[in-house]
């Protein structure tokens, strides 16, 4: 039985149902159709091929190994993706047919968050796309897209913007694409993966929503309609909001205008998956971003240091937003 789906924009088939992505009906002809938990007949001859390493990450997981490394077969037009953990992905260099296999006593689920995340984030860039690290939410038929550094809360901004009836267009990686004067946020599929701390925060329980998998603590937050909603169309993009580190600030969220030249420096640090680019794809990346900065205003917001005054922060970047949407319409 092939299942069918859709997800960062593309067209996906796959043989065994994929957790998290919302199914759609049939079609004739996917962009990308995954195997899961087989390789291809092939396998073991593109195992005795001539490789290169295209990429290995300076961090490692276990005993020596690195957590991910990427080998390149050039002549069979395949990349094969192999995690510290035992979990491995093959990639035709077209981004349209993957395989993955997994360990014991990892997971089908396990193997969906490497999927959904790291592996598609290389696919779209295959495909050309330039990605944000990043979260989008839908206000008034716009997107805003929320970046920056690790544990800064991107994604607990876009599930706070979620529990107060905004739509999610993507957690994680915001795909961009150019459309006319503008640029178009894509949207990614219907989840916001959290934290517990997160969570805690957002439901008063760490425990009040589902892990994505037994094996690791990270939860989600389901857009399924049932209170949360998921933006599966893309939108224009109204604005980029850069969130920096907390501090200590009783008159609550801070947030200034960047510089064209601010701006840049900021989202070229904040794309995703950017350590797998090479030099034709960085110049491409760099002309699109410097287009971007200057059509779309890029924010600096400075939160306050207390987590639990999420609900100000929204309320400044939503007031924030209607002053650009008024400024544009006059």
């Amino acid at each position: 039985m092939t299942h069918f789906y859709s997800a960062y924009g593309l067209n996906v088939s796959s043989d065994l149902a994929i957790p998290g992505l919302k199914t759609t009906p049939p079609i004739p002809r996917s962009d990308i159709h995954v195997w899961l938990g087989s390789k291809p007949s092939w396998a073991s001859e593109l195992e005795q091929a001539k490789a290169e390493v295209f990429y290995e990450s300076p961090s490692h997981d276990g005993p020596g190994e690195p957590e991910l490394k990427i080998l390149s077969f050039l002549e069979a037009g395949y990349f094969q993706l192999l995690y510290g953990d035992g979990t491995q992905f093959i990639l035709d260099r077209r981004a349209t047919r993957v395989w993955a296999t997994w360990l014991h006593p990892l997971t089908l689920e396990d193997t969906v968050i490497y999927l959904l995340g790291p592996l598609f984030g290389f696919i779209l860039r295959l495909r050309g796309f330039t990605c944000l690290h990043a979260s989008a939410v839908a206000v008034g038929g716009r997107a805003l897209a929320m970046t920056g550094e690790a544990e800064t809360g991107k994604s607990t901004t876009a599930a706070a913007f979620a529990r107060r009836g905004h739509a999610v267009l993507s957690d994680d990686i915001v795909a961009l694409r150019p459309m006319g004067d503008n640029f178009l946020a894509g949207s990614g599929y219907p989840r916001v993966c959290l934290w517990p701390d997160s969570v805690n925060l957002l439901c008063g329980s760490p425990d009040a929503l589902p892990r994505l998998t037994p094996n690791w603590e990270k939860c989600y937050l389901p857009l399924d309609g049932n209170g949360q909603h998921f933006q599966e169309e893309p939108l224009p993009l109204a604005a980029i909001y850069v969130l920096g580190d907390r501090v200590g600030n009783s008159a609550g969220p801070r947030i200034e205008t960047l510089s064209s030249a601010s701006a840049l420096i900021a989202l070229v640090a904040n794309t995703y998956m950017n350590y797998l680019l090479d030099r034709t794809m960085r110049h491409e990346e760099f002309d699109l971003l410097t287009a971007l900065v200057a059509r779309v205003p890029v924010r600096r917001v400075t939160p306050d240091s207390d987590p639990a005054q999420i609900d100000r922060l929204c309320d400044t970047i939503l007031q924030d937003a209607q002053s650009i949407a008024e400024v544009a319409s006059s």
